[in-house]
């Protein structure tokens, strides 16, 4: 993919899904964990990575750091957002205390973090329902292991103020990003998960009231400067389905209205709906991107191995969306890899076909990126 400058005047943030580079991704980098596993069915995380071999093929190991990404990499590159998102869902740790209660445990080795390094993620929101899997240690280890290697986390914290407070990411001449992190029961966070005053935890949201909305809209007002774009990244909903509840699109609606600019939707393990709500970007559910679900058969109807990469261009004095773009990326072999010409149109089809009710228009450009214009 060609290089492409910045607009001018314009942010562009990069924004992804679920990086869940626990388990058998943990397994295949240099310095993999304790493979031991509390799920029911699978007690050893290496056999997830024999799953994806099963289909796809051998897998190096060790991979390197970046073999996740793959070819994710130059496209980051050739398209140079000003700032970079992603929804990091997995515990960054050696302990083996198992949340009980859950049947999913996600956690990488702290000497495995180069791995989240190699896509240079501007933030790493944390507001999941995997971050706290090994308990408040592992959360501990987790903001360490980050703040070691200098990236910023949003959404989880010492106790419940620094849970919630933004990230700022600083944009030479043109003002900062800030980003807001929170997740509700409804993606699998444990209530008792919630920071409190001096307990560790998330920034858990008790439900999408408008008064839980109106309380968000306060701290974003009070953080916000002249010329910031405000983010807000919400953990919701389940793994499968296109289906928007009312709540969320009222929710959504609310905070754009009260100033947010940016809803960064995330949980479902596929691409769920986009809309353009008043000239400022929605997206409902930007499904999973890295994770080791290859192999691993069911709901094979909504693609799962298929991801999206997007990149939002966005006026800072206005919070205005001026135009998405998204490169459609396929997992294989535990790797991101350009999505074929089929599989791309089939996601065109299928993003076009679920925003519609929200009058989004899904374009297809020659390069292969997909599109969504700004609103009228």
């Amino acid at each position: 993919m060609e290089s492409r400058g910045v607009d001018e005047g314009l942010l562009t943030i990069f924004l992804c899904g679920d990086v869940m580079t626990g388990r058998g991704v943990d397994q295949i980098l240099p310095h993999p964990g304790d493979p031991g596993l509390r799920e029911q069915h699978v007690p050893d995380a290496r056999i997830y990575v024999r799953l994806a071999e099963a289909v796809s093929g051998p897998i190096p190991r060790p991979a390197g750091y970046d073999w996740p990404w793959g070819d994710a990499l130059p496209v980051l590159d050739g398209l140079a957002p000003d700032a970079r998102v992603i929804n990091l869902e997995t515990s960054i740790t050696g302990r083996d205390t198992f949340a009980p209660g859950k049947g999913i445990h996600y956690r990488m080795s702290p000497a495995n973090t180069g791995c989240l390094v190699a896509a240079h993620p501007d933030v790493c929101t944390l507001a999941n329902n995997h971050v706290l899997d090994f308990g408040p240690g592992g959360l501990a280890d987790t903001l360490d292991a980050l703040g070691r290697a200098g990236l910023a986390a949003a959404g989880a914290g010492r106790d419940e103020i620094t849970a919630g407070q933004p990230a700022a990411i600083g944009v030479a001449g043109r003002g900062r990003v800030l980003v807001f992190a929170c997740g509700t029961p409804s993606s699998g966070i444990p209530p008792d998960w919630a920071a409190g005053p001096g307990r560790p935890g998330l920034n858990v949201l008790p439900d999408l009231s408008a008064r839980t909305a109106d309380q968000l809209i306060s701290r974003l007002q009070r953080a916000r400067q002249p010329g910031d774009v405000l983010v807000v990244s919400i953990h919701w909903g389940p793994n499968w389905g296109y289906d928007v509840p009312a709540d969320q699109v009222g929710f959504a609606h609310r905070l754009l209205d009260g100033g947010a600019d940016v809803i960064h939707g995330h949980s479902s393990h596929h691409p769920r709906p986009v809309e353009v709500y008043r000239g400022k970007l929605i997206l409902y559910g930007c499904g999973d991107c890295i994770d080791d679900y290859e192999g691993i058969t069911g709901h094979a109807e909504y693609r799962d191995d298929l991801r999206l990469l997007y990149f939002a261009a966005v006026d800072p004095g206005t919070g205005r969306l001026a135009g998405l773009r998204m490169a459609p990326m396929q997992a294989r072999k535990m790797r991101l890899q350009p999505a074929s010409g089929a599989d791309t149109r089939w996601l065109a089809g299928l993003l076009g076909g679920i925003s519609r009710r929200f009058g989004t228009r899904v374009g297809l450009e020659p390069d292969g990126l997909l599109t969504v214009p700004p609103a009228a």
